[in-house]
């Protein structure tokens, strides 16, 4: 008879949200009662769904006339929603509301505050091309839209876990970084992967007036790292491709290690023999190792990692090593 161990990350099937639930939720949402826009603010009825505009890839409730989701139109936008990976599902969290993890994240690009939504309107998530370089076959430079029509999209529910010790969890949509670096037939000198986000005033007032810091955000990954099967390139959140304050339109997501690491907007990977130098650990090297693996064990310098505040509810819980992944990166630092 074959046992199935059950992992400690997954949730019973009947606590999971019916499919066609998720893959209508945009027709729910349009069966809404009576609302008006008011100064600045969306009036709803009593429907405890809200924040339906016009436009329906416009949707949240207004603060400072800023729309808190704001969904790009591409021409890989019928891509989304995609089939959801079974594998990688979450075991004692729920999902973060949409609305919530929007308003909530770290972008420095664009704000020192959590408020980063009311500050991208000026990001343009296309055209945008991703230069690949260093140690690999062929340098190429990737259009986005092409990227994503070359590669198979899926959907994965994963944790995320700030290194300031709150957490959520997010439906990512986008490919497996290992099936990229393949393409890339990278040389076996190739030891790192540097990754680098845009560099452009015109959109980014963190770059315009905190000129002194390091731009552009840059990160890096060993290629173990970037070929483990949990790393990941996502283009989506949430059923759509990803709004500017998430990082479109393709970013890293690798769940183990705290946020920082998950870099934003990329425009240039580089296969390297070295390791590279990183954003947060050439500032501040004593609170950002290049490492920065989820340990609650390893405190932060100012304040403890060994518990956390997941986002939308009000609790703390102790925080797992790994994030909860050690099953699949325990063997990268044994």
């Amino acid at each position: 008879m074959h046992i199935r161990k059950k992992r400690p990350w997954e949730i019973p099937e009947r606590e999971a949200v019916p499919e066609e639930v998720f893959l209508n939720r945009r027709q729910a949402i349009k069966k809404l009662g009576s609302w008006s826009v008011g100064a600045g603010a969306l009036a709803i009825g009593a429907d405890p769904l809200f924040g339906l505009l016009s436009s329906p890839r416009v949707f949240g409730l207004f603060e400072d006339a800023k729309p808190i989701i704001k969904i790009p139109e591409t021409p890989t936008s019928h891509l989304y929603p995609a089939i959801r990976n079974e594998r990688f599902v979450l075991g004692d969290r729920v999902l973060t509301d949409e609305e919530l993890a929007a308003k909530y994240n770290n972008f420095y690009e664009f704000s020192a505050n959590k408020d980063v939504y009311k500050h991208v309107g000026d990001m343009e998530p296309r055209p945008w091309q991703i230069e690949v370089t260093g140690l690999v076959e062929k340098p190429r430079t990737f259009d986005i839209d092409s990227l994503v029509k070359e590669m198979a999209l899926e959907e994965r529910l994963y944790r995320f876990r700030c290194v300031e010790a709150w957490a959520m969890a997010v439906p990512w949509t986008g490919f497996p970084m290992r099936d990229f670096v393949k393409k890339m037939r990278p040389l076996s000198s190739a030891k790192f992967i540097r990754m680098e986000t845009f560099y452009k005033k015109s959109w980014s007032p963190g770059q315009r007036y905190r000129f002194w810091l390091p731009w552009p955000y840059q990160e890096g990954l060993t290629m173990a790292e970037a070929t483990n099967e949990l790393a990941f390139l996502a283009t989506g959140i949430y059923g759509h491709e990803l709004p500017n304050q998430h990082g479109a339109p393709i970013r890293l997501v690798v769940p183990w290690k705290y946020g920082f690491k998950n870099i934003k907007s990329i425009v240039r990977i580089d296969f390297t023999a070295e390791a590279p130098q990183t954003f947060w650990n050439t500032l501040v090297p004593n609170e950002y190792d290049f490492q920065a693996n989820v340990d609650p064990r390893k405190p932060h310098p100012r304040w403890s990692q060994a518990t956390e505040r997941l986002l939308g509810v009000d609790k703390r819980v102790e925080t797992r090593l790994y994030n909860g992944y050690e099953e699949f990166v325990a063997g990268l630092y044994a």
